[in-house]
């Protein structure tokens, strides 16, 4: 078994074990309130490291019919099928993140970022990978853990500080915001961070 497919039978173990501790059961507020402000319905958006996709949901609900949920697990994706069956399953797509072939208007960050063993060369590969699917001109958005570090491998969601992140994003991006969210659920309040970056022309 290859590193993908463990990473795969990883993912699909915490599934099947409802070890799902940071799926929060609807789309998260930060996130939400940013949807509600966009206008044009036709972006192209992907949703990578997905989940059970409730952003997914919320802006499909919402019409916009351009958007691409990823994951390394089929079962949040059949979780996901099951839930939205009107969702187109070609935007549905299971796949490696870091292998993904595709470019988009806007990116969303859920809890993908801290899913990662937080070593500097996952954290950058991520960063140039995002760089890489984005159009020009086109945005990540999204929520990162603002915790110190554990030192454990394992304890998943991994945090980090404002400071290491914009090490990895700044030089990629042009940074909108990047602060504490101040709407974040109550059992994230003072824990998140809420960011807008735009990519920088090559």
């Amino acid at each position: 078994m290859d590193a993908l497919e463990k990473q795969e039978v990883y993912w699909s173990k915490r599934y099947q074990d409802n070890q799902t501790g940071w799926d929060i059961g609807g789309p998260s507020t930060p996130i939400k309130t940013y949807i509600d402000q966009l206008k044009n319905k036709d972006l192209k958006i992907l949703i990578p490291g997905a989940g059970n996709s409730y952003e997914a949901e919320y802006l499909f609900n919402k019409g916009f019919k351009n958007v691409f949920v990823l994951d390394i697990s089929k079962e949040p994706l059949h979780a996901f099928q099951s839930r939205v069956p009107r969702f187109p399953k070609n935007q549905m797509i299971h796949d490696d993140f870091f292998s993904h072939k595709n470019q988009y208007d806007l990116i969303i960050e859920q809890t993908f970022f801290c899913s990662f063993p937080p070593r500097k060369v996952n954290r950058q590969a991520y960063a140039n990978k995002i760089f890489e699917l984005l159009k020009e001109d086109a945005k990540l958005i999204g929520l990162w853990f603002n915790f110190p570090l554990s030192g454990d491998m394992e304890k998943r969601p991994f945090g980090g500080s404002k400071k290491e992140y914009l090490g990895y994003f700044a030089p990629l991006f042009h940074v909108k915001t990047f602060e504490a969210s101040y709407n974040s659920i109550p059992s994230r309040q003072g824990n998140e961070l809420f960011g807008i970056f735009k990519k920088k022309a090559n």
